[in-house]
Order: structure tokens, then C-alpha cells, then sequence
């Protein structure tokens, strides 16, 4: 799929060497089709790692997909420079009278915050209110599920005893949906999180329709309103190395951290990680925009976005 973005996008030059395609205002002005406009709420510390994360997990369809980057108005980002984010990002007042294919909104590293308590908690709940009427379909992750589940049915999230983190197996539940058509019974996710939403909670949940769930990390798919609202509870776009990263810089800070499960070749954090889930990521991302942006979206939406 031709991803396309501002052309001196910094994510740009690294997805180019990684021969996905990347195509820049100017061609995709002069191709006859309508792009798919999704647009990503990055919430995450250091944006451009999760902006090449989402790129690349957005990369494997023959769809055109014109991405924006939107960022919270409410809340001001401490290590991401504001030279990128004025540059690259727009502002949920800038967006709010576009309509858009598909929205993603990103976790947080706010999870240990009540939900009320998060600084910018009022404007996300007005993008979720607002994403009811202006998006075909919102995927949620991690926090950004949690947030969701909680805004539009009520559920909560707990503290866990100690950090969910590794790679864990999960099985397919429900092979009849769309979204994990082409899926093995069994795969691996990364996740990395000191809360859950019970999965008992979510199964009794009228409204949500569980596809994919782990013994040991709990549900990791769920659906509402028949793809309308998808919620994804742990990080299927990780790279290789970010659960490593994430394991040094809390090692150096002195914070109890144990080894990520499933990651490391019999757990020696000195040799390099498995990557047990990239092929399952790619087609997560795949079907999402398959199944429930493009052939869901009205055609005149294009015309307005």
C-alpha cells in the first residue's frame, strides 16, 4: 500500500530503506483514487517511534492511505520537540469538522492515573464522542482500549499484582470475523501494562464481541457495533526492539522490572529478541482496513475529508 505523508516526514526515509512504499503530496494529488484518510491521535512519549510503528503496520494492503497525525490540544508532549509536532501534527480543533475512514488512538503511559485524573481526559472523551459520527471505524490500543472500554461501556481497569510484560500466545476465539481472517489458532502478541480490563467484564458486556484472548494477558481482541469501535489491549506493532528498551531504560532507573517473557533467547537480555509477531500484526492491520474502513465507508466521505 502507498503510505502517504508530508514528504520530510523524519518516519519516511527509514520506511523508504525498508522498501515500503512511500508517496509524497505531489504524486498522490495526481493518482486518480480516493485515498483512505486515517488519521492516528498519537499519545505516546516518543511520537516518531510510534509514528514509524503505525506507518509500517498501515503498509501492507494495495489501498492508498493518506495519514494525519493529530495531537491533543490539552496536554503538552515533554519528549517530542514542539518544531515536529507544529510541523507535522494538527490539533483536534483543526480536525474535528473533517470526517475520516479510520482513527487510531494510541496508548499512553498514564495507565496508573485514574481515567478523570489524566490531564487531557476531557478532550479524548470528546474525540471519542466526536469519532461516533465523523470516523467509520476507531482502533483502540492498549491504554487507548482501556480508555475506550471505559468512555463507551463503563468498564474499568484494575491494577495488576505485577507489570503484564513480554510476548504472550493468544487464541483465535472467533474465526467467523473478519478481523482475524487469516490468523493461526494460536499467536503472539507483545504487551506492556500494570492494568487490565477484567475479562469477565468485557465477555458480559453485551455490546462487545470477543475475538482473540490469552490465558495469561487476558482478552486482546474485542469489537462493538460491528467494527465500529475495535479495541486491541496490547501492542501488536512493537518493533523488535522496544520491549528491550523499555526493559534497559527501567533497569537503569532502578524500577522492578522482570525479564519479557516469550522475548529473549532463553531470557539473556544480551542476545537479540524474537520477533514471534509481525506477521499476525501486518494482517490485524490489513483486515481493519479491509473489512472495516474501506468497505464500510461511504464513498461521499472522501469528498469531505
Amino acid at each position: 500500500m502507498p503510505i502517504k505523508v508530508q514528504s520530510d516526514l523524519p518516519a519516511r526515509t527509514i520506511l523508504e530503506n525498508e522498501n515500503i512504499f512511500v508517496m509524497d503530496e505531489y504524486r498522490a494529488q495526481h493518482q486518480d483514487m480516493r485515498p483512505l484518510a486515517i488519521c492516528i491521535l498519537n499519545l505516546m512519549p516518543v511520537k516518531q517511534d510510534t509514528e514509524l510503528q503505525l506507518l509500517r503496520s498501515l503498509s501492507n494492503t494495495p489501498l492508498q492511505v493518506d495519514v494525519t497525525f493529530m495531537k491533543m490540544n490539552s496536554h503538552v508532549s515533554l519528549n517530542t520537540s514542539m518544531t515536529h509536532l507544529n510541523k507535522f501534527y494538527n490539533t483536534f480543533d483543526e480536525l474535528r469538522g473533517k470526517q475520516y475512514d479510520g482513527l487510531i488512538i494510541t496508548g499512553a503511559p498514564v495507565e496508573q492515573i485514574p481515567f478523570e485524573e489524566v490531564d487531557y481526559w476531557p478532550e479524548l472523551c470528546e474525540i471519542m464522542e466526536w469519532s461516533k459520527t465523523h470516523v467509520t471505524s476507531t482502533f483502540h490500543i492498549c491504554w487507548g482500549a482501556q480508555a475506550g472500554l471505559y468512555y463507551h461501556f463503563g468498564l474499568n481497569k484494575v491494577l495488576l499484582p505485577q507489570k503484564l510484560f513480554g510476548v504472550f500466545s493468544h487464541k483465535v476465539s472467533n474465526r467467523r470475523v473478519p478481523l482475524v481472517r487469516g490468523f493461526d489458532d494460536y499467536f503472539y502478541i507483545p504487551h506492556s501494562r500494570h492494568t487490565a480490563v477484567s475479562a469477565e467484564e468485557i465477555h458480559a458486556c453485551k455490546e462487545l464481541m470477543v475475538m482473540a484472548e490469552s490465558e495469561e494477558a487476558g482478552v486482546l481482541l474485542a469489537m462493538a457495533g460491528d467494527g465500529r469501535q475495535i479495541f486491541v489491549m496490547g501492542h501488536p506493532e512493537y518493533d523488535r526492539y522496544t520491549l528491550h528498551n523499555e526493559y534497559m531504560r527501567d533497569k537503569e532507573k532502578g524500577l522492578p522490572i522482570q525479564v519479557p517473557k516469550n522475548y529473549y533467547p532463553d531470557d539473556d537480555c544480551t542476545r537479540r529478541p524474537n520477533l514471534l509477531w509481525r506477521s499476525h500484526c501486518n494482517n490485524l492491520y490489513t483486515n481493519w482496513l479491509n473489512y472495516y474502513v474501506y468497505q464500510a465507508t461511504p464513498y461521499e466521505w472522501g469528498q469531505l475529508v
